[in-house]
């Protein structure tokens, strides 16, 4: 049977270097992003080039209907098969001060970071569940374990977001699906430019031991690890990756 790994958010960033990482591990990669079809074909180039197939699933993780009409039409042309493997990756920021924090921002951080992963878990984990066997690896943040001022709606959602590991973990476990997270620090992506970041962002730069930004790639190593079966005895951990930082 073949393996299948769905990742969101996958078109770029760390989601990207999950997709090319699994693809080296023989994983078929669903790539899932919301708008960038651009950067969505590139990825899947990526993944080929790496040795695996791959194909576009795009919804917005946000919107549980357009979740399931995509997942009911790849379920549909895979009868036979099920999604093995679900990186719970597609994040947004909108830094703002409490204060002056909008109810629209605070929403739709809370929506697409951690009820994105309700959505997208809650749709696949049932043929894990039947197959006994899965890896599901949530996106945190060093953001949800220490505070970064200005990303108090972020630092919410990736804190629950552990919790919900912690707890899912406990239920899934017994049927042969491990459930991790992985909190990455600042990694060099197109949300953290090292060139134009806030204050705030940059004295928490100024105290990573390491001195420099994390790679995606170096996250993607993390992951392809926790998916494989040399991890088969690992569920419910909050693994940090931040040079040090916390």
């Amino acid at each position: 049977m073949n393996r299948y790994a769905l990742i969101t958010g996958a078109s770029r960033g760390i989601g990207r270097a999950i997709a090319v990482e699994l693809a080296k591990d023989g994983c078929n990669v669903i790539i899932n992003y919301k708008s960038n079809n651009e950067a969505a074909q590139e990825t899947l180039r990526l993944v080929r080039e790496a040795g695996s197939d791959g194909e576009l699933l795009p919804f917005d993780v946000s919107k549980p209907d357009e979740i399931n009409q995509a997942l009911d039409k790849w379920f549909a042309a895979h009868p036979d098969e099920y999604i093995d493997v679900l990186i719970n990756n597609a994040g947004i920021v909108a830094d703002e001060l409490m204060l002056w924090m909008e109810p629209e921002q605070w929403h739709s951080v809370i929506d697409v970071n951690l009820n994105g992963f309700f959505y997208c878990t809650r749709r696949v984990l049932e043929g894990m569940v039947e197959n006994r066997h899965g890896r599901i690896v949530n996106i945190s943040s060093i953001g949800g374990q220490k505070g970064i001022p200005g990303q108090t709606a972020y630092a919410a959602a990736k804190a629950a977001l552990i919790g919900a590991t912690r707890s899912l973990s406990t239920e899934a476990s017994s049927r042969g699906i491990t459930v991790n997270a992985v909190a990455p620090g600042l990694i060099d992506t197109e949300i953290i430019n090292k060139n134009d970041i806030s204050d705030d962002v940059q004295r928490f730069f100024d105290n990573i031991p390491m001195q420099r930004l994390g790679k995606p790639e170096e996250v993607a190593y993390l992951v392809s690890f926790l998916c494989s079966d040399r991890a088969n005895y690992i569920s419910g951990q909050v693994i940090g990756i931040n040079g040090g930082a916390l």
